[in-house]
């Protein structure tokens, strides 16, 4: 989900080889099915504790480890450090607070496609107009064909605004990421950011907080914390040193894909032959966009 687009928008390519390429895909494989099952997993969270609780303590427990081995020195930080750290800290919060509240209403995968939605507009927007156009409208078909199960519309009003409100944060993340990536060293930026991120769920989430305050429920979020963002940041960052980024990027679009799966897996949400083909669209509109990006960026420096 967001992290993946962290590790993207800052990553390399170091190592050669069929035998490095092979290890980045297992890697990237391993990082989209922590997110996704992550998020599958986070059902039980969301349903005894609510979205905003479980938001607010994954991002807490995932802000204080990653702090333990960063060890950000915060009083070197400039002011605009500071505030590109709390921008982007605050997206994040808003972008997690969304996407809970969304799979506690609608499916997983419809969610996942639905705030896929929002890094596919800026990767095509980023490429202009013409006929790249045909991608958001393939994912737009892609997404109205899983919001309907054969017997009637699955996608609840406002669980799907809600996801609109993550795709729109996802969006809005990867164009902080950049300029954060930009003043910061290594991950200092994303662990000031996931700081700030907790910052801004606590009014959200302290309310009910008080629910969660015991061994089963601190394990949960513990669980949840380390499957996402931290063990997911971590394959990444080191499959981008064995891999080209247009091969990360193509192998990201399986996302939705595997949202579904995890839906059905973990979740018991099955789907019908059309809401197959609706989640192969999204996948499709996506792996194109990265497909029309890399072949942007080859012409230009050619």
């Amino acid at each position: 989900m967001a992290d993946q687009q962290a590790a993207a928008g800052g990553g390399g390519l170091s190592g050669s080889g069929n035998a490095g390429l092979f290890t980045g895909i297992l890697l990237c494989f391993g990082s989209m099915s922590s997110i996704q099952f992550g998020s599958a997993f986070s059902a039980t969270a969301i349903h005894a504790f609510g979205p905003s609780t479980t938001t607010f303590l994954r991002l807490v427990m995932a802000a204080v480890i990653l702090a333990l081995i960063v060890r950000p020195p915060m009083r070197s930080y400039s002011r605009e450090q500071w505030k590109s750290a709390a921008l982007l800290g605050a997206t994040m919060a808003v972008m997690t607070l969304c996407f809970f509240a969304a799979i506690a209403r609608i499916p997983l995968g419809l969610a996942v496609a639905i705030e896929f939605l929002g890094p596919l507009a800026v990767a095509t927007w980023s490429l202009g107009k013409g006929w790249r156009l045909v991608w958001p409208v393939a994912a737009f078909i892609g997404v109205v064909l899983l919001s309907h199960d054969g017997a009637g519309w699955v996608g609840d009003p406002v669980g799907m605004l809600f996801a609109v409100g993550a795709g729109i944060g996802w969006g809005t993340y990867i164009i902080l990421m950049k300029k954060t990536g930009a003043v910061f060293k290594g991950l200092e930026g994303l662990s000031m950011s996931l700081l700030f991120a907790a910052i801004a769920a606590a009014p959200f989430g302290l309310p009910n907080v008080g629910e969660a305050m015991n061994p089963e429920g601190l394990g949960m979020m513990l669980g949840l914390a380390i499957l996402v963002p931290l063990f997911p940041y971590a394959l990444e960052m080191i499959a981008l040193r064995r891999m080209p980024m247009s091969a990360f990027g193509i192998l990201m679009s399986l996302e939705p894909a595997l949202g579904a799966l995890a839906g059905f897996l973990v979740l018991s949400q099955p789907m019908t032959p059309l809401q197959m083909l609706g989640t192969a669209l999204v996948v499709a509109a996506s792996a194109g966009v990265t497909s029309s990006g890399n072949g942007n960026g080859e012409a230009k420096s050619a």
